[in-house]
């Protein structure tokens, strides 16, 4: 995948593992840290706000074809979770 602002390596035989470089975080956002894809983001969503961390962007669908939300981890650090629509 090479959105311009986002390139996605994987394997053409599966999509486990893929790295993705990106140059800005799409929609106007800030450049994650690390961007980590969940089976269930409602799940995560719910397990992040239960552990008292504040969601800084979303949920949102984002026209590329995935549904996201921003985080940041006790050290600062901007986390992507999101899940392919």
């Amino acid at each position: 995948m090479d959105l311009g602002w986002v390139i996605t390596f994987a394997s053409p035989e599966e999509m486990t593992p893929q790295v993705s470089v990106a140059i800005e975080g799409g929609s106007g956002t800030a450049v994650p840290d690390l961007s980590i894809e969940v089976d269930d983001l409602d799940e995560a969503m719910d397990r992040v706000q239960a552990a008292g961390f504040a969601i800084e962007y979303g949920p949102v669908t984002e026209g590329w074809g995935v549904r996201r939300f921003y985080v940041r981890d006790p050290f600062g650090r901007l986390l992507n979770i999101l899940s392919h629509t």
